[in-house]
């Protein structure tokens, strides 16, 4: 385990992030404070010589899975829409970093040319390489696929050396904290023990993929500023999920 630092401890980090970061919690679309904190924490860890890949999701906006229960829209069609929700979200964080001084590009999994780059894993790589931030869209561009299952592929494609998993809450518990006053905090977890338990706060295609290709996950929490310069640091926060 990585020991607490004030240089980073991994050169190439692929961070996910959820679409309810850039709104308060239970709203919609993007709220100028929370985007904003959110680039100064990215911004912050870039500044530390770290090559930062960000996949983010699109849940502010729409879930596909939700949508396509609650109405007539094929569940296919409904993941496509929230796709294009996460190329909204990259292109805000993208403006947002760069008018903070940050070099930053959108790449996306399908076709989008007025925008953003299609996503091209050498190009992606070349744009780390550079001290460019990569915004990485549209999941894998497939429908029944989520943005974490993206996250776990990118972070094994573009070869990073931790996938960061920021979330509302600061690691992975035994069960729901908000419902179960009970649930206790893991500070490490392994793979097959995430995957047999079936902890939500990643999607056992993820997790499956991560513990194939020994990819380390740290789930924290995003909301307190600082907290990924504090992981990329090697501090001890939210929960590790290592190999068994």
């Amino acid at each position: 385990m990585p020991q607490s630092s004030t240089s980073p401890v991994y050169k190439r980090v692929l961070l996910k992030i959820t679409g309810e970061s850039f709104c308060d919690e239970g709203g919609f679309g993007i709220r100028g404070p929370e985007l904003e904190q959110m680039a100064a924490q990215c911004i912050e860890v870039a500044r530390l010589g770290v090559e930062l890949a960000i996949v983010v999701g699109g849940g502010n906006f729409i879930r596909g899975a939700t949508f396509s229960q609650a109405k007539h829209i094929q569940r296919a069609t409904a993941d496509y829409m929230g796709m294009l929700a996460t190329v909204l979200n990259g292109v805000a964080l993208q403006e947002t970093m760069e008018a903070l001084g940050q070099p930053t590009r959108v790449m996306s999994a399908f076709p989008v040319r007025a925008i953003c780059e299609p996503y091209i894993r050498r190009r992606a790589i070349r744009h780390l390489e550079k001290g460019r931030c990569v915004i990485l869209t549209a999941g894998t561009g497939n429908p029944f696929f989520t943005t974490d299952t993206c996250a776990a592929l990118r972070a094994t494609e573009i070869g990073a050396d931790v996938l960061l998993k920021a979330t509302k809450v600061d690691g992975i518990y035994t069960a729901d904290p908000k419902k179960d006053p009970t649930a206790k905090k893991y500070e490490t977890i392994t793979y097959q023990e995430a995957i047999t338990r079936q902890l939500q706060v990643m999607d056992q295609t993820a997790f499956t993929l991560a513990m194939e290709r020994k990819m380390p996950v740290i789930v924290f929490s995003m909301k307190e500023q600082g907290n990924i310069a504090r992981v990329v640091r090697g501090e001890q926060i939210g929960t590790r999920v290592v190999a068994g």
